[in-house]
Formats: structure tokens, C-alpha cells, sequence
């Protein structure tokens, strides 16, 4: 498995299962913020992803949110919004973060999963914790200039993926 390649490829997150990821031993669930829980267009998470949060807490499953977005105060209205503990400032790709979450939540590797919509930086992440990871499709079309530009090297890197759901 290469640093770019993520364990599951879903459409989106409301498709991940829940059940699936709990029978798999997940305790802990990493999601990044933007176009992956929050559309890049949008101030807030869409109904679905509400619902499928609430059924990740009902699984027994902990969330926390991971995000590079550096608007520290619309991050952590958003993970409060939904439920959750936040790390900001991640920086992804590197792994302290994701490191960082799974010690604020009590959870190991091999019980964690990182759900995010870029390639580069939530999936490479979530490689060097030496967690799973679930690429999802972004929600939103709106990025900022430069993730345009890696959008463009994840399209050649995903030539051939299949994503659940589609």
C-alpha cells in the first residue's frame, strides 16, 4: 500500500458504513472539515451528514474533527455543531495531528480510521499515522486555488479507482 493510497474509496461520507467500520474494529473515527463534512460552498454540514454522525455516536464510534483550515473559529463551530472534539491547524500531510487526536481520544492505530477528500494531504496523513483511511469524492466543486492545482495530480493518481456508492 502506497502513501497515496487509501484503504477504501466510498462516494461519500454518508455512504461509509457505519456498521462496516465498527464490525472492522474502528473506535475512532477522523474526519477533515472541508468538502468532506462541509461543503466547501456552505457554512454548515448537509442533513446527511448529520445523520450519519449520529449514527456513528449511537455505534459507540468517538469523532474528532482534523482540519488544516486555519479559521480556527469556523472550525470549531462546525465540530461543535456537530458533536465532536477538533485538532486545527493539522497541517496534513504530516501525522501529528492525527496522533495528537488519537492520544486526546484514547484510541490506538489499529481502532482508527481518517475519512477526508484529498489524496495528499487527509490520505497521506492518515498513511503515516498508520491508520485506515476512506477517501470520499469532495462535496463541493469550490476549493481553494491550490487545492485546484492538486485536484488535477489526484485525478491522475485516482486513473482507475472505483468509488463505492457511485
Amino acid at each position: 500500500m502506497g502513501l497515496f493510497r487509501a484503504t477504501r474509496y466510498v462516494a461519500s461520507l454518508p455512504q461509509v458504513s457505519v456498521e462496516g467500520l465498527v464490525a472492522g474494529g474502528v473506535r475512532l473515527v477522523l474526519l477533515d472539515r472541508d468538502n468532506t463534512c462541509v461543503p466547501r460552498d456552505a457554512e454548515r454540514p448537509p442533513a446527511e451528514v448529520m445523520a450519519w454522525l449520529a449514527r456513528a455516536r449511537e455505534a459507540g464510534l468517538k469523532l474528532c474533527l482534523v482540519s488544516n483550515n486555519f479559521h480556527s473559529s469556523q472550525v470549531r463551530d462546525s465540530a461543535e455543531r456537530m458533536g465532536m472534539d477538533v485538532v486545527d491547524h493539522a497541517m496534513k500531510p504530516l501525522p501529528f495531528a492525527l496522533v495528537r487526536a488519537m492520544r486526546l481520544m484514547g484510541s490506538m492505530p489499529g481502532e482508527t480510521v481518517m475519512i477526508g477528500d484529498q489524496v495528499f494531504t487527509d490520505v497521506a496523513a492518515g498513511n503515516l499515522a498508520g491508520v485506515r483511511t476512506v477517501l470520499v469524492r469532495p462535496q463541493s466543486r469550490k476549493d481553494l486555488w491550490y487545492t485546484h492545482v492538486f485536484r488535477v495530480f489526484e485525478r491522475l493518481a485516482l486513473r482507475g479507482v472505483e468509488f463505492d456508492g457511485e
